[in-house]
């Protein structure tokens, strides 16, 4: 195996449901099935759960993307009341929707109650539908995410923050309670070599959504060779979701899954965010200990 560890999460069933991956058990799914989900990660060690954030989604784009979004700061707030290890990923809120102070002292407030378990994903936004539905700017939306992120990280964390920006300034205001970790982490996401910059640049990991591992282990090291890398001294996450779909239950299925997973830790991942083919609740779950038993200490 690569030197580099991996550590694995989950993509949180039900919280959204896509179209590609046809009906299942997910879509009568519902917080009781979510209790379940979030205690067994917690047992079981596995790194996160993600929740990702769409407002609406209009009816033509839902049958892509789909129509379901369950809110992270309630999801999260609900996950974090009943687990103490297991870390929550937003996957990603749309930054240029929210004022960065806004965004430090909901999550900030998240952060609080959960006891510093929070991972702050960020995304500039593609869908100009729902950017107008919010009365958000669109056409200014990579300007406002470029400076909204060095606002949101002088923010996270502080009391009294005070930022200078070009879209957004504040001081001498309290932001109480804030984020208990002195240096939440932040992800960005995207599937551009320009995403990947702005994360080496500006944040602490990077979790791309929908790349082929070939194009993207070109990309990791082609990136190995840029300043925004070479000059990092803080540790640096690569979050990835493999695809295809397996079920671990199966020995030839767990074989696969096991190769691929060798791939995307040979590509550079130091994350990988986990789904499974299931039936239903008790299948998944059953899944969630032969994964961790069976595979997660082949990568440790």
């Amino acid at each position: 195996m690569a030197d580099t560890p991996l550590r694995f999460a989950l993509l949180t069933p039900i919280v959204t449901l896509l179209p590609r991956r046809g009906p299942t058990w997910e879509a009568d799914g519902g917080p009781e099935d979510l209790r379940q989900i979030a205690l067994a990660a917690d047992r079981l060690g596995y790194h996160h759960l993600t929740c990702s954030e769409h407002v609406g989604i209009p009816t033509e784009v839902a049958k892509v993307r789909g129509g379901r979004y369950y809110d992270p700061l309630a999801t999260f707030g609900y996950m974090a009341a009943i687990t103490q290890r297991v870390r929550f990923l937003t996957h990603v809120i749309v930054l240029p929707y929210h004022h960065p102070l806004a965004v430090a002292k909901r999550y900030g407030t998240l952060d609080r109650m959960s006891g510093g378990r929070l991972i702050l994903g960020v995304g500039v936004g593609s869908l100009r539908e729902e950017f107008e539905l919010l009365d958000a700017a669109f056409d200014q939306r990579a300007d406002l995410y470029t400076d909204g992120l060095k606002a949101l990280r002088a923010a996270l964390g502080k009391r009294q923050p005070v930022y200078h920006g070009e879209h957004y300034r504040f001081d001498d205001f309290i932001i109480d309670p804030w984020a208990v970790q002195e240096r939440m982490p932040i992800w960005l996401g995207g599937r551009t070599p320009l995403s990947l910059r702005r994360a080496l640049a500006a944040a602490d990991g990077w979790d791309p959504f929908g790349m082929d591992i070939d194009r993207l282990g070109e990309l990791l090291a082609q990136a190995r060779e840029w300043p925004e890398w070479r000059q990092r001294d803080e540790p640096f996450d690569v979050a990835l979701a493999p695809e295809p779909l397996y079920d671990v239950t199966d020995q030839q299925q767990r074989s696969d899954l096991i190769d691929l997973v060798a791939r995307y830790q040979a590509a550079g991942a130091t994350m990988l965010n986990m789904s499974f083919r299931s039936r239903n609740l008790e299948h998944y779950l059953e899944q969630l200990g032969v994964f961790a038993e069976s595979v997660v200490p082949r990568f440790a």
